[in-house]
Formats: C-alpha cells, sequence, structure tokens
C-alpha cells in the first residue's frame, strides 16, 4: 500500500535484530527444525462518555517477545521480557524443552502426528504499513474528547433523547518477525472504533436505544473528521429513528423477504461464513472451546453452500480491513482467495500447519496471536461476500419486494457450535410493502440454518451498495484470544425468511 507512514523511531529503536539473532541463533543449536522470533509491542487506548461527560478511559502498552520451535516433530513456544541477548537465547532453550515435553506426551498417547509447516518463499527484509493518514495517538486526548463531547451534545439536544454513550478504542500494533529461514518483517498497523449510542425513555417508562453504524476501521484520526463515513449525516438522523422506533408496532412472526443491509449482513456472514471456514475448526481443533463446523473437509468442493449469487473471499490485502497485514505471524505474505464460489464451499483459512496436514498446498496466511505472550493459532481474514459488478442499488433491491423487511445495523446474535443454526437481531426494522419503506418495526429477529438462509439469496447488490463492517474482538482458542477482522458486503435480498417476535420468544 502507498502511503506517506513511518513505522514507530521509538519501535525501531529497540534491539530487535539483535533480540532476534539470539533467539534463532539458540535454537537453531539446540537442534530446531523451524524457528521464528517475534517481538511486539501493541498500545490500546480508550474514552468513554455518558451524556457528554467523561466516563473513564484507558492506555496500555503490552511489550515482549517470543520462540516458537518446531523440534523432534513438537511445537515448542515460550515467552519473555527481558531485553537482553541472554535472556532472548534462555526462552529459546525454553521454547526447546517444551517441543521436547510435547514429544513425550504425544509419544504416551500413542499418537505419530508430527508438526509440519508448508512451505513459504523466503521474503528477506520487509517492512510494511496499514494506511492511514493521522495516527490517533498523534492527536491530543482533549481533542478526542472533546469531539465525542460535541457529538453527545448535538444528541442530547434533539427532542425525546434522553441519554447518550459515546466511546472511541484506539489501537497501534508494531510487530517485528524473524525466523530460521530468512523471512524478516517489521509491521505497523493503526485501528479505531468510535461509537454513539442514543436512549429515549418515556414518560410511560418504556425505553429503547440505537446505535451508530459506522464501522470499526483500519484507518486514523482523518475518519472521525468525515473520511469514510458520514457522521453528520448519521447523527442528525439518529433521533428521528430512535422516536419512530418507540411508536412502531412489534412485528408479526412468518416469512418474509428481506433486504439486509450491509451494517447487519457482516455479523451474519461473520459468524455463519467466517467461522465455519476455518479449518482448523472444520477438524475439530477448536471442539472443546470455540466449537466445530458444518462445513466439515470432506465437502471441500461439493458442499452448496448457498445461492449461484453467493462468493465470498477471505483476503489479508483489504485496504483499511480490520485484518489486513503485510505479513502473517509465520512469515506468510497477505493473500486474498475464493471460500465461497457460485454458492459451492471451494476453500478454507489456513496456517501452515493445518495447510501441509491436509495437503492444500501453501498457507494463506492466517496465522495470529494477540499478544506477545501468546502463541500463534489460525485466525480469520477479511471474509466477505462481493458485490455484483452491475448490481442494483439498495433502493432497487427493495423495489423488488411486495412483503418484505429491510433490516439495518447489528445488535444481538445467536448460533450453534457447528455455525449452523442461528438468529440475528438488528439495530433498525423497515416495513416493506409493494417495494416501498412504509415505517418502522419493532422486536425482529430472523432465524434460519447457514445453508438455508445463503440458498435464500436472491440478488446481491452493486459495489456503491458494498461497506466494509467488522469487530474489534472475535474471540478463540484457549488461553482465550482476540482478534480484529472486517466483512464487506453489499445490501442484499433474501427470500422467505423466518422472522420472529423476539418479545413473543422471550415470554414464551
Amino acid at each position: 500500500m502507498a502511503h506517506e507512514q513511518e513505522i514507530d523511531p521509538s519501535f525501531l529503536a529497540l534491539p530487535l535484530r539483535a533480540l532476534a539473532d539470539a533467539a534463532l541463533a539458540r535454537a537453531r543449536a539446540l537442534g530446531a527444525e523451524h524457528a521464528d522470533f517475534r517481538f511486539e509491542r501493541i498500545r490500546d487506548a480508550s474514552w468513554r462518555l455518558r451524556d457528554g461527560k467523561p466516563g473513564g478511559s484507558t492506555d496500555s502498552t503490552d511489550t515482549g517477545y517470543a520462540v516458537r520451535v518446531v523440534h523432534g516433530g513438537a511445537w515448542g513456544f515460550a515467552a519473555g521480557v527481558d531485553l537482553t541477548m541472554d535472556a532472548a537465547a534462555r526462552v529459546a532453550s525454553r521454547a526447546v524443552e517444551m517441543a521436547k515435553l510435547s514429544a513425550r506426551v504425544i509419544a504416551a498417547a500413542g499418537s505419530d502426528e508430527r508438526v509440519q509447516l508448508a512451505d513459504e518463499p523466503v521474503h528477506g527484509e520487509q517492512s510494511w504499513i496499514s494506511s492511514y493518514e493521522v495516527n490517533p495517538f498523534d492527536v491530543p486526548d482533549t481533542e478526542k474528547t472533546g469531539l465525542l463531547a460535541e457529538w453527545s451534545g448535538c444528541l442530547l439536544r434533539a427532542d425525546g433523547v434522553s441519554h447518550v454513550d459515546a466511546s472511541l478504542l484506539t489501537v497501534q500494533e508494531n510487530k517485528f518477525y524473524a525466523d530460521t529461514a530468512g523471512t524478516v518483517t517489521t509491521q505497523q498497523r493503526v485501528r479505531l472504533h468510535p461509537q454513539l449510542t442514543a436512549t429515549a425513555v418515556l414518560d410511560s417508562g418504556a425505553f429503547d436505544s440505537m446505535r451508530t453504524i459506522a464501522p470499526p476501521v483500519g484507518r486514523g484520526w482523518e475518519y472521525l473528521n468525515g473520511t469514510g463515513w458520514d457522521w453528520g449525516a448519521e447523527l442528525e438522523r439518529i433521533p428521528e429513528l430512535l422516536a419512530e422506533k418507540l411508536q412502531a408496532p412489534s412485528v408479526e412472526p412468518g416469512r418474509y423477504d428481506l433486504v439486509v443491509d450491509p451494517s447487519n449482513l457482516w455479523l451474519t456472514i461473520h459468524e455463519s461464513v467466517g467461522h465455519a471456514t476455518e479449518l482448523d475448526r472444520a477438524l475439530g481443533y477448536e471442539a472443546a472451546y470455540a466449537g466445530t463446523s458444518f462445513a466439515t473437509f470432506d465437502q471441500l468442493g461439493t458442499l452448496r453452500y448457498g445461492s449461484e449469487a453467493m462468493h465470498v473471499t477471505g483476503d489479508r490485502t483489504t485496504e483499511h480491513g480490520l485484518a489486513t497485514v503485510g505479513f502473517d505471524d509465520e512469515g506468510v505474505q497477505a493473500q486474498s482467495w475464493d471460500l465461497v464460489k457460485g454458492g459451492t464451499l471451494v476453500g478454507y483459512q489456513l496456517d501452515r500447519r493445518i495447510a501441509k496436514l491436509t495437503g492444500l498446498g501453501r498457507s494463506n496466511g492466517c496465522a495470529f496471536a494477540d499478544s506477545p505472550a501468546h502463541v500463534p493459532v489460525q485466525r480469520m481474514a477479511n471474509v466477505s461476500l462481493r458485490p455484483a459488478a452491475d448490481g442494483p442499488s439498495t433502493d432497487e433491491l427493495i423495489g423488488g419486494v411486495e412483503r418484505g423487511i429491510y433490516v439495518v445495523g447489528d445488535r444481538s446474535w445467536s448460533i450453534d457450535m457447528q455455525r449452523y443454526n442461528f438468529q440475528f437481531t438488528g439495530q433498525r426494522f423497515f416495513r416493506i410493502e409493494n417495494g416501498r419503506l412504509t415505517g418502522q418495526l419493532r422486536d425482529m429477529a430472523y432465524q434460519a440454518t447457514t445453508t438455508d438462509f445463503w440458498g435464500s439469496m436472491e440478488a446481491v447488490g452493486g459495489p456503491q451498495t458494498y461497506v466494509l463492517g467488522g469487530a474489534f474482538n472475535c474471540g478463540k482458542a484457549q488461553p482465550g484470544q482476540i482478534a480484529a477482522v472486517s466483512h464487506g458486503c453489499p445490501s442484499a435480498l433474501f427470500r422467505g425468511v423466518d422472522v420472529l417476535n423476539t418479545t413473543q420468544e422471550a415470554g414464551a
């Protein structure tokens, strides 16, 4: 990506290469078949306001390094914080000892499985920086809280708004990686997530809330100044939409055609496609914690995931994507590939071990650790539904519906451990009658199995409807790790989806 940013000089001033050389030399001397060294510094800051007044803030930095080895066909891992060459060498020694212990445990269990890694080209020395204009950590805290307070005030002055919660999350992530093959990478990523929620309370005691649908992004402070999102337009509409929602009728359960906005559909993609196409999950490696997948490996190339209109890619290269990197935590260069094409399962998300184990060739760069103290595990790429090149607008999709609902914004969700049976709600629901929006509805959720839902997708919108949504907090693994990930999608039309009344369900 072309930009004018530079990697933080204070990170480059650390003894990154010297620590790596000491650790990797010790691992080689102890007979490791593979070793990699990863140094991370992650700064995470947040600000929260309640009704325009400070409600709390955080600013923390996690710094350290880790050595991972393959020795005797088993993994070994150790981490440290002491920035001396002797300490780095001792961490490598501990990693080898852990691998030896693991090998003994595996042998005692009667397994002959050996860790092998898919081949990856040696990339030499590389640097990569995410695409942004202004690092949010270069912006004074007073400017950050001042803007949140200004936006909160705009909402609070509107008729009917009783309370406003505002927050801003920011992250700067620096990683240095080196391995015994000769790949050396230095990377910097910046991301942020602003969010405001307005709450209205009626004299009757009835209340509801409405949240901004602006997604978290791999951008800088320019995002809050209008680059990539029209904040003024969204904040202006929220009070009116919230007031209408409070007076809206409750949805009648039944089967409806749905036009689902990207602000809602991204989460359905995340849960029913993103997690389901993680191959470690499909092979059962996450069964004890995060679950398995209905999209099992034996169905690759044959599983009918959805309609012909369904084309989903995995991608580590999307500009401003939260899972976008130059190289993953195994030194694999970022790529883009197909997961579902023409409605058929054609690919998975892989790390180097799983790629080798399943004979799928090269890893597609999905190894990631969320801190220097954690081992890299297979994590989600930016998993996105592709728009139709000459596809319709959202209004045109709505125009093709006689009786349906337009769904905007994400809220609660539920899905089973195989990523198959699910239920999703949203922020805003609009009744569609004879191709026109005729007011809001309340208390709605849509329910389906993954294959039925995606099989009912009749059309996807064009590029003009495409939005990159996402989240900061996707969880996986034991010990638990979180990762930020984006999911792009257009508006899409689904026929005959089951709709529930959540009030009736709660009372059942």
